[in-house]
Formats: structure tokens, C-alpha cells, sequence
């Protein structure tokens, strides 16, 4: 069980929830929700309470083993196999290698005295590894990691060899193998912020009817409408206007209907109360002219005041960025030539000899399963990776390119807000900056606030910031709708419908892919060219 205690969580200057007086528990079959709108505080709340991160106030206490996925999943050892990661999660990992160890020991020794230490000691290992479910334990990684779409040949890949698409899947069967342990019947709480990310059609229907099942506490953070549905039985609504945390003992939908029933009762009682308040106020005003009055006066005045002030507050509408993609510079017919594309990894082969031509205007969408290199490609396009073998990138007249990465690399999360806008938009004045940033929702204190400390959405708004200030005439964009609450992905969608550059769009999301109408498509690893039918939508959900 967790429990939270008056907690306040600040970012920076700013505070993003105080919970004056409150206490919240997750308790075993505990589902629950937890939303809001991008930079409410969603992600810094759940990293406290994961114990990765410190309260401004309060305490949070825990006494049950917990699972964390966050955003963006802590790395690990580089050179670990996939498999070995996920097995990491019971120490398998590190028995199966003493194990291995042992063997090769008892294979290779031609001493008696120290191959029988060698069987002893496989003896003990084996016999540790089989107490702790042993083979049928690593079967069950295998199943949850191919429900997650890791195919075998990916678990034994290297964990520097995979996209962050892939090693993010790992640690996401990492953290349920861990808690799938006892036969499903494992008391660890689940925090898992975006577990879709990255997430076919069937592996999330998989998740989906994984987290229905689950016995411990679950704490989820998701824009996937579908899945809150099938799976919360619980929402706590952070919201971002009042800083507080409106906790409701229901599923999503009666959520919905009770949320909305409350907000037009607030309507209510508000107009009713300033129509009163507001009659007193008259009076009072009537009643002060005279000396004798005065007193009277006083005291209806205060009594409307008192009227207001105990109000419950009404939500506030949420702001909205204001996203649109930069008018583009002059340029040539073609501005981007790539040919010969190839990527290695060690003697992995990604992708090799792939050609590819952006004309002005154009639009492409590039798709493929997950680890076909389709991060690695726009990376060649940008520049940011250097192709292998003799091909390469020709730049043609008057080419802006701009490039939104999927790990958000084009920011530095060590500087500030205000200083990674500056980097991005070299050219750009100081006011001119300081009204794009209000338009995606940064102002004041939050200009001095790292960027470390950012919720995915809002990373996601400041680096589209940056590009809206590029000029750029072919923009590189992947993933762009990831980690975005509904009305801002609406917004993203929007500026791609109008953008009139070239677009190449990397995605998950059927929806950019609609609001983009593509015109021709690549598919990876074998970087084939063709024209966009509606039969490759499928692929974009599958992908």
C-alpha cells in the first residue's frame, strides 16, 4: 500500500499541487487514473511517489514493492542483452551467467578437486534459480516480451543496439515480469506513466486486459481514452488552475458524468451567490450614506464577501498552446537528396542503401516494425547520425531543415527553459521569444525552471517551440504527437494539415497520419518506395 500525506509538489518557483490536510492511499486492486492537463503535474507527482523524486512537502510511505515505468526509462547497462534485462527484474540474470560460468568450468577443469567445486556450486545455483521459478519463470518473460512485440531476435540484442522505441518495451516487460511473480497474484503497485508509447494495436489490447487482471495497486498516466476506460476503476484529477487534487471513487466514464455534473453544479451555486452578493453590496451602498447606517452597512458588505469567498472554485478553462509550424523559406525544387543511406550496429545490419528524395512540399511518411530504423533514418536526414559506407546527404538550394527527435535530444535538460529556446531560435528577438513561449504556455517562472524537470508534454511543446521560429522549408518530425493531452495533439494536427513545406513524419498515430494526407510512403528496413494507398494504414497502427 502507498499512502500520501498533505503532499506539495513544486517545479522550481512554481507550485503544481498542494494537498493541504489530504490523504490518498493505493491499496491492492486500486486502478487508478491519475490526470490532467499537460504541465499539471502528472509526471513530477508520480515520480514522488516512486520515491525518484523529493516533496516540497508532505510524505509519501510505501509498503509494497513498486514498478515504475517512467517517460523516459533509466537506461541501464548498455552491453546487457535484452533478455537479460527483463530477467534482471527476479536476479535471473545474474544466476543464469554464474550458472553458464559453472558449466564452463565443469566442461574445461581437468582438475577432479575443483570441477566437483564446479558441479557444487552449479548444484546450489540451479537449485536457487529453480526456487525462484527457474525455466518456466524465463518462458513467461519470453511470453510477456513477445505480447510486448520484442521478438526473440531482439531479446538477444545488445541494449545499445535497440531504439529507444525498443529499449523502452524491455523495461515496460521488466517491470511486469517483476510483478507478475506468484502466478499473478504479486502485491507490487504499478506506476507506469505513457505505457502505450511505443505500443502496437495488439500489445496495448494485451496491456490493456494485463492491468484489468492485476492484483496489486496501479497508478497510470495515459492520453489513451480507450484504455483509462477498460482499466481504471479510480481517477485523481490534478488540476492545474487551483493546484489541487480532486480524488473520485470511480471508473472513467461515470468520472466523466460526475466531473461534469459537479462543474455545472459550481456554475449554479456561483450565479447564484454573485446575484446575492451583488443585491447586498446594492443595499449596503444605500445604507452606508447614512452615519447611522454605517455599521450595517459593514456588516452586508462582509456577509457577500463571505458568500463568494466560500464558494467552491469553479475550473478555470485550461489554457491551450497556440501550435503552428513556421512559414517556410524560399527553396529549391528538391532541398533534400539522400542516397545510399546505410546503418550498422556492430554487425547488426538496420537498414542499407536506402534513397530517398524531398521535394518542396512534399509529404512522407516512413514506416516500419519496431527496430526497422525508422528514428535512425530521420537522425541521417538531420545530420544528427552519420550514414556507414559511401553514402550520404546532398542539401539542395536555400534547405531549412527542422527536426523534432522523439527523446526530445534537440533540448539540453540540464539548461533552462528560457536558454534552450535561445539555442534553438539564435536569430530571434528577446520579446519575439518571450510571446512564443507564452503561446505554448511558458511564462514567467517557468522560463528559469531546468528542463530535466519538464512533464513529457511539455517537453514535447518546447522543443515544437523551437521549430516554429526555424523557417524550416522540410521538417523532420517524429513521434510529434506522443505524451500530448487531447487538445494539444488536436492543435499538432492542425499545423500539420496547414504546414506548407515538406514533411517527413515518423508515427504511431493514425490520426497525424490523416491529418498529414501523405503522398508517398518508405518502408523500412528495406527502404522501399511507393505511393501512399489507405491500405498502408494498417501499418501505422501495427508498426
Amino acid at each position: 500500500m502507498i499512502t500520501i500525506d498533505d503532499l506539495e509538489v513544486r517545479a522550481g518557483v512554481r507550485t503544481l499541487l498542494h494537498m493541504d490536510g489530504q490523504t490518498l492511499r493505493v491499496q491492492p486492486g486500486d486502478r487508478i487514473g491519475l490526470v490532467g492537463r499537460n504541465g499539471a503535474g502528472k509526471t513530477t507527482t508520480m515520480r514522488i511517489i516512486a520515491g525518484e523524486g523529493e516533496p516540497y512537502g508532505g510524505e509519501v510511505t510505501s509498503t509494497s514493492e513498486i514498478g515504475y515505468l517512467p517517460q523516459d526509462p533509466r537506461e541501464g547497462n548498455m552491453d546487457q542483452t535484452a533478455k537479460n534485462r527483463v530477467l534482471s527484474a527476479r536476479g535471473l540474470d545474474d544466476l543464469m551467467a554464474r550458472m553458464s560460468l559453472e558449466q564452463e568450468r565443469m566442461a574445461d577443469e581437468s582438475d577432479p578437486k575443483r570441477q566437483e567445486k564446479a558441479v557444487r556450486r552449479f548444484g546450489r545455483y540451479e537449485e536457487e534459480f529453480s526456487a525462484r521459478g527457474g525455466y518456466e519463470a524465463e518462458s513467461e518473460a519470453a511470453r510477456i516480451c513477445a505480447s510486448l512485440g520484442l521478438e526473440d531476435r531482439i531479446l538477444e540484442q545488445k541494449m545499445g543496439t535497440l531504439s529507444g522505441g525498443q529499449r523502452r518495451r524491455v523495461e515496460l516487460a521488466r517491470i511486469l515480469f517483476a510483478a507478475s511473480e506468484g502466478g499473478g497474484k504479486s502485491a507490487t503497485t504499478l506506476l507506469l506513466d505513457e505505457p502505450t508509447n511505443h505500443l502496437d494495436a495488439d500489445s496495448i489490447n494485451w496491456l490493456r486486459d494485463f492491468l484489468a487482471k492485476h492484483e496489486g495497486g496501479l497508478i497510470i498516466i495515459s492520453h489513451d481514452v480507450e484504455l483509462l476506460e477498460d482499466v481504471v476503476n479510480k481517477v485523481w484529477f490534478l488540476d492545474a488552475v487551483r493546484g489541487e487534487v480532486d480524488a473520485y471513487n470511480l471508473g472513467w466514464k461515470k468520472y466523466l458524468e460526475q466531473r461534469a455534473t459537479d462543474e455545472a453544479r459550481r456554475r449554479r451555486e456561483r450565479a447564484n451567490a454573485e446575484k446575492k452578493a451583488a443585491t447586498l453590496r446594492t443595499q449596503a451602498a444605500k445604507l452606508g450614506a447614512k452615519a447611522t447606517k454605517a455599521a450595517a452597512a459593514k456588516q452586508m458588505l462582509r456577509r457577500a464577501d463571505s458568500m463568494i469567498d466560500n464558494l467552491e472554485e469553479e475550473t478555470v478553462a485550461d489554457r491551450t498552446a497556440r501550435i503552428a509550424f513556421p512559414k517556410p523559406a524560399a527553396c529549391g525544387k528538391t532541398p533534400l537528396f539522400a542516397k545510399g543511406l546505410t546503418k550498422m550496429y556492430g554487425s547488426l545490419e538496420v537498414f542499407a542503401g536506402v534513397d530517398l528524395a524531398i521535394d518542396k512540399g512534399s509529404r512522407v511518411v516512413v514506416l516500419g516494425f519496431n527496430g526497422a530504423g525508422k528514428t535512425t533514418l530521420l537522425k541521417l536526414l538531420a545530420g544528427v547520425e552519420r550514414t556507414d559506407g559511401e553514402g550520404g546527404i546532398v542539401s539542395g538550394h536555400g534547405l531549412r531543415i527542422g527536426y523534432f527527435a522523439q527523446e526530445h535530444d534537440t533540448l539540453d535538460m540540464d539548461a533552462t527553459v528560457w536558454d534552450n529556446i535561445r539555442h534553438l531560435a539564435p536569430d530571434a528577438g528577446e520579446q519575439d521569444l518571450r510571446g512564443l513561449l507564452g503561446a505554448f504556455m511558458f511564462s514567467g517562472p517557468q522560463l528559469d525552471q531546468p528542463t530535466g524537470t519538464l512533464s513529457g508534454g511539455e517537453r514535447t511543446r518546447l522543443a515544437l517551440a523551437g521549430l516554429v521560429s526555424s523557417a524550416a522549408n522540410v521538417l523532420l518530425l517524429d513521434e510529434p504527437t506522443n505524451n500530448l493531452d487531447p487538445i494539444s495533439r488536436e492543435q499538432v494536427l492542425d499545423a500539420l494539415r496547414t504546414y506548407e513545406g515538406a514533411v517527413v513524419l515518423v508515427t504511431h498515430d493514425p490520426g497525424a497520419v490523416r491529418a498529414l494526407e501523405p503522398e508517398r510512403v518508405i518502408v523500412l528496413p528495406d527502404g522501399t518506395e511507393d505511393l501512399w494507398n489507405d491500405e498502408y494504414m494498417e501499418i501505422v497502427e501495427l508498426a
